[in-house]
């Protein structure tokens, strides 16, 4: 069963987040006070709404309450995000996710009430660099400690080999949590021992960063 979410602001971010939101089958309502931002989005959302955020009455009578999250993507406009940030806290909404301009802006948002501040050029600048230092770690997702989630591309010496005689636990002390099939296309949870691998799966794991980077020199005794 799908969500429901709003999105105030539609420049890139905001218009790739509405779209995507709504592509995975979410009931998105957008909201902008430019009106071409409106029209452009209306394909692609559940609701397009012409209106300013900063108005408070304005943003009290849309419900906001009751969605599951509610995204900020005010582009260069600090000052309007951290008053609709403040707004949509005193409205009780549940989760609110915003786009920082900066580290600085970042700490103002979530003191007065953002559940999740998001630094898009610098996570995709991380991101990016990471996959050029690491190009065989297709994505990372940083966890608590120094665990990250990664997606993998196989080592050659995998291929061909089932998941017991990988032993990448015990070796690597890495833990694959899911396998993406290309051909046909599917995600297998947690595979079995005697899953074996082939060159057009990608692995889903999950360890300390160190381990993983250590699985490109695996080698298989002959």
């Amino acid at each position: 069963m799908g969500h429901k979410y709003t999105v105030i602001g539609l420049g890139n971010f905001g218009f790739y987040m509405t779209k995507t939101l709504f592509e995975e089958g979410h009931d998105v309502i957008a909201l902008d006070r430019d009106e071409e931002r409106v029209q452009k989005i209306q394909p692609y959302c559940s609701q397009a709404i012409l209106g300013d955020a900063t108005q408070k009455d304005m943003i009290a009578t849309l419900g906001l309450e009751d969605m599951d999250a509610v995204v900020i993507g005010m582009g260069g406009n600090a000052n309007a995000a951290t008053l609709i940030t403040l707004y949509l806290k005193e409205l009780g909404v549940k989760q609110i996710v915003v786009k920082a301009t900066n580290e600085d802006h970042g700490k103002i948002l979530v003191r007065v009430g953002a559940n999740r501040v998001i630094y898009p050029e610098k996570d995709m600048a991380v991101k990016v660099a990471k996959s050029l230092s690491s190009p065989d770690v297709l994505d990372y997702i940083p966890m608590s400690g120094d665990y990250l989630i990664a997606e993998i591309a196989p080592v050659e010496a995998f291929v061909g080999r089932s998941m017991a005689e990988l032993e990448l636990r015990s070796r690597f002390n890495i833990n694959v949590i899911g396998i993406k099939e290309l051909v046909p296309e599917n995600f297998i949870l947690v595979p079995q021992a005697d899953f074996k691998i082939k060159d057009s799966d990608t692995l889903l794991v999950i360890g300390k960063r160190d381990d993983i980077n250590k699985i490109k020199e695996f080698k298989v005794e002959k």
